[in-house]
């Protein structure tokens, strides 16, 4: 379990029994572990708004709201709704451990606990819910923008976030699938067999009217004639038209304030565009109108957000 150095695994503890508590507080902090202690299911949910834990112990019988309501309410939050629930049930109460499980509980022990037997099952948890997790994590990365197409270009299926990029590139004969543009089928065409080392890895997208610029990445081939795809953003736009297309500025406001966030000056600012301090003003209240912010620090914050890379 609690094996990183750096980094100590987060237990959250909710159960109403200081008994119970105190024993689980002690073994898993002499195992490594960081604890957290919830007396309530209230608290629990007010709890992981601030912290994420590694893994939740659930006293299954508790005044109020009890452990599988509790945990129903853990696994409607996304943000936790990943965290193993390990359900805690007096012995003969085997009624609870179903009820648990349906509840999104992944395991359960009885009372009286035995530390040793809880700490094992938890190491096995949470070594399940980091694979799992990480996985999630990397398809929702990576898959978000996901799609497959034939080599003659007819796209077989898109993810929702693919296909909706896919509407503006695409044509679509009435009752046929969507193709993708005679530039992406000729390169398409290109990998196929020994020429497939020569064809490059990705290709642009042509995405009208907008300054977005995308890229169509190879992914693999998944099947004789399927080949899997992934849309890419070409993060090599310059500052200014990644805050004109965010922030719906203008060329010039976007310009503006891309100098604000360096830092500069107003007066600065006029010499590098060729603008009077007085016009660099009126495009900055301009801007601070556009953005919904009150001041320059306000305005330099957005725009570093909206630079930084994803």
């Amino acid at each position: 379990m609690m094996h990183s150095v750096e980094r100590r695994d987060i237990i959250l503890v909710v159960d109403d029994s200081p008994e119970t508590l105190s024993l689980l507080t002690d073994a898993l902090e002499a195992a490594g572990a960081t604890v957290l202690v919830a007396v309530e299911g209230a608290n629990a949910l007010a709890l992981v708004e601030r912290i994420t834990p590694d893994v939740i112990l659930m006293d299954a019988v508790m005044p109020g709201m009890d452990g599988f309501e509790t945990c129903r309410q853990l696994k409607r939050n996304k943000a936790v709704a990943h965290v193993p629930v390990i359900f805690m049930t007096g012995l003969s109460e085997t009624e609870q451990i179903v009820k648990g499980l349906e509840a999104g509980g992944v395991d359960y022990v009885t009372k009286p606990i035995s530390p040793d037997e809880l700490i094992a099952r938890i190491r096995v948890h949470l070594s399940n819910a980091r694979q799992t997790h990480s996985a999630r994590a990397a398809l929702d990365a990576s898959g978000r923008f996901l799609l497959s197409a034939t080599r003659a270009g007819r796209v077989l299926w898109s993810t929702p976030q693919a296909t909706t990029l896919l509407a503006a590139i695409t044509t679509s004969p009435p009752g046929d699938s969507l193709m993708l543009p005679e530039p992406v089928c000729r390169w398409l065409a290109g990998r196929r067999g020994d020429e497939a080392g020569a064809a490059p890895d990705a290709i642009d997208l042509p995405l009208e009217g907008s300054p977005r610029r995308l890229k169509l990445s190879y992914v693999g081939q998944i099947g004789p004639e399927e080949l899997l795809l992934r849309i890419l953003e070409d993060e090599s736009l310059p500052p200014e038209q990644v805050l004109k297309a965010k922030l719906n500025l203008t060329g010039r406001e976007a310009e503006v304030l891309m100098w604000v966030a360096r830092g500069k000056a107003n007066r600065d600012i006029g010499e590098i565009l060729g603008l009077s301090p007085r016009t660099v003003n009126k495009h900055l209240e301009q801007i601070y109108s556009k953005i919904g912010v009150e001041n320059r620090a306000a305005a330099t914050a957005l725009a570093v957000t909206a630079l930084a890379p994803k």
